[in-house]
């Protein structure tokens, strides 16, 4: 069954989510309007976190490899600001990595779901679609894919993704027992392994 905003709230103030926004936050106490972050009627809208962004170069001679992973391969953006807000700038055509400010804690019996928001969507900019098993914690790397040709603007500090989540029975399990290997991710980009 998928969690409501009653059930998202009662377990956030149990640990599933830190820092937690009981409401959807569309604007900033200035009265800047940022895009939407906090609680919705059927999930939880994460942050981007400022710290990085990260986005995909070619390197001659390479390629990409997820079971040996060159981190070459990847370029630091650099964090920019206007009126708008804090961002950085993803390239058309180009893939990104960042990651959220909230560290989920997801209890045996809940995992969960990152989709993409439809204002960014509206944009070219595709979130991939990843889960959090049941029984992950830390902060979420976050993978975004520009399929315009033009460079696009991703916000720091705002909503970025949605978390869908769903409970049921606890599993045999979790991903905490079975010490998965992204396990307690940092709020720092967390690069492929195997």
């Amino acid at each position: 069954m998928i969690l409501n905003d009653r059930q998202i709230t009662a377990r956030a103030r149990a640990g599933m989510i830190r820092p937690f926004s009981a409401e959807l936050v569309r604007a900033e106490a200035d009265g800047r309007r940022v895009l939407s972050h906090g609680l919705s009627s059927f999930g939880y809208d994460l942050r981007l976190s400022p710290r990085e962004f990260q986005v995909f170069r070619h390197v001659p001679g390479t390629v990409v490899d997820p079971k040996n992973f060159n981190p070459r391969n990847l370029e630091k953006v650099a964090l920019q600001e206007d009126a708008q807000g804090r961002f950085f700038i993803l390239p058309g055509r180009s893939y990104g990595l960042g990651v959220a400010v909230e560290q989920l804690d997801l209890p045996p019996d809940v995992t969960a779901i990152c989709v993409g928001k439809s204002t960014y969507a509206r944009c070219g900019i595709i979130a991939n679609v990843t889960p959090a098993e049941a029984g992950w914690r830390g902060h979420l790397t976050l993978e975004f894919s520009n399929s315009s040709a033009a460079d696009c603007r991703i916000y720091a500090d705002e909503g970025i993704v949605q978390m869908l989540f769903f409970s049921a029975e606890p599993c045999a399990v979790s991903y905490r027992t079975r010490a998965g290997k992204y396990q307690h991710q940092k709020q720092r980009i967390t690069l492929p392994k195997v």
